[in-house]
């Protein structure tokens, strides 16, 4: 039977589209200047390029096959994956350049702006994990667009208020992400939600795609970290990558020792492992900037890991049934808690490092008012895009539609010939 809901995304989704790339066209044509910024060093587009190559792998790749686990729904998982990360990264180039546009009247485009607008789509991407199956493509969109807007504000608030460099800002995307995910799944919450929805099922192929997108996030991911991070040169890069990469291995180790722990019959949960081998790597992205010693990094992706598993196995059910937030994904378990033990880690380090008791109490100040900023900010926009998602024009699928792709894609094998 043909999906009642193809002709009201041929209205809705196709204008949508079509005016936002419009716009698009519009302002770049008018306002965008592709310069590079540091002509003093030659190698510089031999030394970004790979880098800006190892996000995109993460963006495209590990997060869209990282969305392939439901067994019916592996088309939208991935072909969504990449419409929200192709919108929100354009759209974050303008965000992030509206400073240059003020001063100079350019909006600057190098591999250096492509990648801090790709790293503010990731935060996009990790929010619409936890509606994964719930939403059409119309208000998934909307939601990049939001997600995006609130968080280039955020960072330039803790820029221009707090100080904070800008390393430090974009990484707490694991904080703003999934914040900003849990009060829109709490404001889109759907009756019934308790019992698992029909088609809400992990299949063994899909299981193996989803696993092989955590594998290209776990493989890419110290480039992620590092990317950012100009002050202190190569040197400093290499320092990060290798914290990360510990943090990631020892994430793994723990990841799969709890697991088998954490099942009744001792057996390791393939979602477990996909979702918390990330762990010691997004904790060590929001410190990594203070995280020197390889030790340092071990016990941060030891502590993440099992914070990770074990949200991950409790605190999904605990959240559906106390608060009404259905997270698909559970990204607050595997982004949001070690997210927020890396900033405390981040804390510590700053502390213990700091020459004197005043510098420590400046460094907490400001780590905690980032921090509270953040989430103030992330639930405020939830609500926001919680609302305007509410309208009519998005038109929601309605449960029987949810986690399926024949719902968006045309199947050939499906058609009815005459």
């Amino acid at each position: 039977m043909a999906p009642k809901y193809a002709p009201s995304l041929r209205s809705r989704l196709a204008p949508l589209l079509l005016s936002l790339q419009t716009a698009f066209i519009i302002i770049y044509a008018l306002f965008s200047e592709i310069k590079n910024e540091e002509n003093k060093d030659e190698n510089t587009f031999g030394s970004i390029y790979p880098e800006f190559q190892d996000v995109n792998v993460v963006l495209i790749l590990g997060f869209g096959f990282l969305s392939t686990f439901l067994v019916r729904y592996g088309f939208s998982g991935l072909g969504f994956n990449f419409l929200v990360a192709v919108v929100a990264t354009q759209w974050a180039i303008i965000l992030t350049s509206l400073e240059s546009l003020y001063d100079t009247g350019k909006i600057i485009i190098n591999l250096k702006s492509l990648v801090v607008a790709e790293m503010c789509a990731a935060s996009a991407l990790i929010s619409t994990g936890t509606m994964l199956g719930k939403m059409n493509s119309v208000q998934l969109v909307v939601v990049a667009l939001l997600e995006v807007s609130g968080f280039v504000l955020n960072t330039w608030a803790l820029k221009i208020l707090l100080q904070v460099q800008s390393p430090d800002s974009i990484m707490l995307l694991h904080v703003f992400g999934p914040f900003f995910a849990l009060m829109l799944t709490w404001m889109l919450y759907r009756k019934g939600s308790e019992q698992r929805f029909e088609k809400e099922k992990l299949g063994k192929k899909s299981g193996l795609f989803s696993m092989l997108g955590a594998v290209f996030l776990w493989m890419f991911w110290p480039s992620f970290n590092s990317v950012l991070l100009d002050a202190g040169g190569p040197w400093r890069k290499l320092e990060a990558m290798c914290s990360t990469y510990l943090a990631l291995a020892v994430s793994t180790v723990t990841a799969a020792a709890v697991s088998v722990l954490s099942h009744p019959k001792g057996k390791l949960d393939l979602i477990h492992m996909q979702s918390c081998i990330l762990a010691g790597g997004v904790a060590v992205g929001v410190s990594v900037s203070v995280v020197r010693e390889p030790w340092v990094a071990m016990t941060i992706g030891f502590a993440a890991a099992i914070v990770a598993t074990i949200g991950f196995h409790y605190l999904k059910v605990h959240m559906l049934l106390a608060f009404q937030c259905h997270d698909t994904c559970a990204i607050l378990g595997t982004h949001g808690l070690p997210g927020l033990l890396g900033w405390l880690a981040r804390l510590l380090l700053q502390i213990k490092d700091s020459g004197d008791h005043e510098a420590a109490v400046r460094f907490a100040i400001v780590d905690i008012c980032s921090l509270l900023f953040t989430i103030s900010l992330s639930l405020s926009m939830g609500i926001i895009t919680g609302f305007l998602l509410k309208w009519n024009f998005c038109r929601p699928p309605q449960n029987r539609k949810c986690f399926d792709d024949q719902a968006y894609w045309e199947f050939p094998h499906l058609l009815v010939r005459k």
